[in-house]
């Protein structure tokens, strides 16, 4: 097995280990693509992973050593590391703007200090870093069929909205690690702080003021992934029942986040198998039938030789 191939295997591990939802749902792209989605994924855990895992002794020196390794790939500097050969040689293929790579650890740095947001405006400066840049970075991989500016809006919307239903189903895991993504203007609208959520996750306890906000918050959500939604017709037909597949399961976990009362804080919720196969299933059949007709209407065509 070569360097790269490795490299890429590597991701794909990663992808398959730590990313179930997202990683069934690259199963229905065509095998010339899955390595790069693989790459792409496999640099946003291992920032996650510094940021988060409480591994690192100096998380922000491990991000700034992480960058710096970056460079030297993107820059055709071999480094040795796996994770970072992929995601250099996946950028050069499908010409991926590395400013967004800046971006999204440029956000990560952000959860180093920043352990609240003051309202959506604010959120979302970290969340085009932390989410929609991903959305951007897998456009050029997917290829659509109109100017690739046309699809981007739909593009960002899909990662912010992953973003969102990831704070939702998190709040206690985040409020652990000291950190708060609802926005406190929401939170204070329906008359809840840090101590009420505090409470609630160490109690089990629910209550209605949080049940309020986090359907605040998810009405927004619901929002932004109709914004997305309308964005998957612009995609490469190859390519739009993975997208569809992802959208459909993740918002799925908001309708488990309902179907719990809203009571997010002491339990996670998750999208049952049973419906994870009865959602892949007919993304499957699409998948098929849209590799046997694509081909015909490409505006940009990602390099898809490796």
């Amino acid at each position: 097995m070569s360097d790269l191939r490795a490299a890429y295997a590597r991701c794909r591990a990663l992808n398959a280990r730590h990313g179930r939802t997202f990683y069934l749902a690259t199963r229905l792209l065509p095998p010339s693509q899955r390595p790069a989605v693989h790459a792409l994924y496999g640099f946003a855990r291992l920032a996650d992973e510094i940021v988060d895992s409480g591994a690192a002794t100096d998380p922000a020196a491990d991000l700034d050593a992480l960058e710096r390794l970056l460079a030297d790939e993107l820059a055709g500097r071999r480094t040795g590391h796996p994770v970072l050969t992929a995601l250099a040689d996946t950028a050069r293929r499908h010409r991926i703007d590395p400013v967004l790579f800046t971006d999204f650890l440029a956000s990560m740095r952000m959860d180093l200090h920043v352990t609240e947001y003051a309202s959506f405006a604010e959120l979302d400066r970290y969340v085009h870093g932390s989410a929609a840049v991903i959305g951007l970075q897998l456009l050029p991989v997917f290829g659509t069929v109109a100017p690739p500016a046309h699809a981007e809006p739909a593009a960002a919307a899909l990662g912010r909205a992953f973003q969102l239903t990831n704070f939702l189903r998190d709040i206690g895991e985040d409020l652990d690690r000291g950190r708060v993504y609802l926005p406190m203007d929401v939170l204070s609208a329906h008359d809840v702080d840090r101590d009420l959520l505090a409470w609630s996750r160490r109690t089990g306890r629910p209550d209605q003021r949080i049940r309020r906000a986090v359907r605040h918050v998810m009405a927004v959500t619901l929002a932004t992934y109709r914004e997305a939604e309308g964005g998957i017709k612009l995609l490469q037909p190859p390519a739009r029942p993975c997208v569809r597949t992802a959208l459909v399961l993740y918002r799925d976990i908001l309708e488990q986040i309902a179907a719990a009362d809203y009571n997010v804080l002491d339990k996670r919720v998750v999208v049952p198998r049973t419906r994870r196969a009865a959602v892949a299933l007919p993304g499957l059949f699409s998948a098929l039938a849209a590799r046997a007709g694509s081909g015909r209407l490409a505006w940009n065509r990602p390099d898809e030789n490796r």
